[in-house]
């Protein structure tokens, strides 16, 4: 038997983590910044300013260059894509299922959402 948290250390182990302060740069760069929180969740802490919003229950149908469908914007195996969640969990282990898709530039939020809009926050405060 697994415990949870094995099964979130292997998945973090196979795919790379990205810092809020990064996170800019990734679609800057061309690659994909996924939200997979529930509406009720994102309306509870908010919105993520550039991210494609796919929840998780349809994440790898939607991601699947090969698949029938895919959304427009994912160009292949080889495109970045980063795992939104509201504390990176969730997305860690959603992260490792696009690996097992063949993603090989595929990670996660550290953090996640509320570690984003804490940096953010404190970013504006400093100007």
């Amino acid at each position: 038997m697994t415990t949870t948290d094995e099964l979130l250390a292997r998945a973090r182990g196979r795919i790379d983590r990205v810092r809020p302060e990064s996170l800019a740069e990734v679609s800057a760069r061309g690659g994909l910044v996924i939200d997979i929180r529930p509406a009720a969740q994102r309306g509870d802490e908010g919105s993520l300013d550039g991210a494609l919003v796919i929840e998780r229950n349809v994440l790898e149908w939607r991601l699947d260059p090969d698949g029938a469908h895919r959304i427009p914007q994912v160009t292949g195996h080889d495109q970045q894509v980063v795992i939104v969640c509201s504390e990176g969990y969730a997305s860690s282990l959603a992260a490792a299922s696009l690996a097992d898709l063949g993603f090989v530039h595929v990670g996660d939020l550290e953090g996640g959402y509320l570690a984003w809009r804490d940096w953010n926050e404190r970013k504006v405060v400093q100007r």
